[in-house]
């Protein structure tokens, strides 16, 4: 029976007696109850993550998302990316351990492996991490080594739609996009040929430039025009490497060429949140790979992996929100900018304004 509020503790609110009971190394080494114990917090620290991850992905999953949807989905990537950047700072407290210190215990956990954390893998695929897009591990699948039910677990998670697609899916809805007779896409095409054209002209003007240097950067632009062309394709996200369609290309990049909009500026901060959590999640795996370097050297990680190597080739494969970074390529500056129509200027803004100056 749960404890009526009035007989609550801070102990028994907590369940200490269940969580301070919970760390039992297994052997005299002084080092491995920092080693547990840190092991422990990380799992926790997932539990929550996938927690907050649970608000956001309804949220998406959702037909219609509001303003205040996305404040919701704005707060919990928020605090997801403080949790990460803790979860970086803690390999500094793992690191106080020296690799000798390490080899006291390291026989007492055999083939156990932070590479069995179902919680990670789960946080892994939620996030939109395909199969395909894994580094092989000694020849077999991830899956290999998770318990069986685990794997049922994870295989029903598969199933579900992942948050990158999610995204994907609200972005394609994204309205002001096309409003009335405004087509942003057409807009923003003219608007990068005729930045490209100008300075192609300002270029070949230029009669202090030797010609070597107009050589280069005239090659300069004939690779930004390749770049663009690739974007414009009439295939769009088909011919491309991107796992967006092309309408939420359209629809991101318009929210980060437009950021200062009012109504753009938490799907701009979402995006942020996304990108921040990437990057986060690859500096935590490159810390980890250079951790293991630290500690065992060339030597077989304790799940049998392939050690440094593998773990440091996850941190630049196992990316899953590429696309948004790639968009920076595609970026122009704001005094290319196309200018946006007043109504859909009036449709994105809001104004504060003196009722009784209105009157007069």
């Amino acid at each position: 029976m749960p404890k009526k509020s009035a007989d609550l503790t801070y102990k028994s609110y907590l369940a200490l007696e269940t969580l301070l009971q919970a760390q039992k190394p297994l052997s005299p080494a002084h080092d491995e109850m920092m080693f547990v114990v840190l092991h422990q917090t990380y799992e926790l620290w997932f539990k929550l993550i996938l927690f907050e991850l649970d608000r956001v992905q309804k949220i998406f999953g959702a037909k219609t998302v509001g303003d205040a949807d996305l404040r919701l989905v704005s707060a919990s990537l928020s605090r997801v990316v403080n949790i990460m950047q803790l979860l970086v700072r803690q390999l500094d407290i793992m690191e106080t351990m020296t690799p000798l210190d390490f080899l006291d215990f390291r026989h007492v956990f055999r083939s156990a492996s932070g590479f069995q954390s179902m919680q990670f893998r789960e946080l892994e695929v939620r996030l939109g991490l395909r199969a395909d897009d894994r580094v092989g591990y000694d020849g077999k699948s991830f899956e290999s080594f998770l318990s069986e039910e685990d794997r049922e677990q994870l295989h029903r998670i598969m199933k579900r739609p992942a948050l990158l697609d999610q995204v994907g899916g609200w972005l394609a809805r994204t309205p002001f996009v096309e409003m009335g007779g405004f087509s942003f896409w057409k807009a923003y095409r003219k608007a990068v040929m005729d930045m490209i054209e100008g300075d192609r002209e300002a270029i070949m003007k230029n009669r202090r430039m030797p010609a070597s240097a107009r050589e280069t950067e005239l090659n300069k632009l004939k690779g930004m025009q390749a770049q663009f062309d690739l974007l414009f394709d009439k295939g769009g996200g088909e011919t491309l490497p991107w796992r967006f369609s092309k309408p939420a290309l359209q629809a991101a990049l318009f929210i980060n060429l437009y950021r200062d909009q009012p109504a753009l500026q938490v799907p701009f901060q979402v995006l942020s949140g996304l990108m921040d959590l990437d990057e986060l999640l690859a500096l935590w795996r490159y810390r980890h790979a250079l951790m293991a370097q630290r500690m065992l050297g060339t030597k077989m990680g304790s799940g049998g992996s392939t050690g440094h190597d593998y773990l440091a080739a996850t941190a630049s494969k196992h990316r899953i929100f590429k696309d948004l970074f790639a968009l920076s390529t595609f970026l122009i500056p704001r005094s290319r900018l196309p200018k946006l129509p007043r109504e859909v200027v009036d449709r994105m803004g809001f104004r504060y304004w003196d009722k009784a100056e209105d009157a007069a």
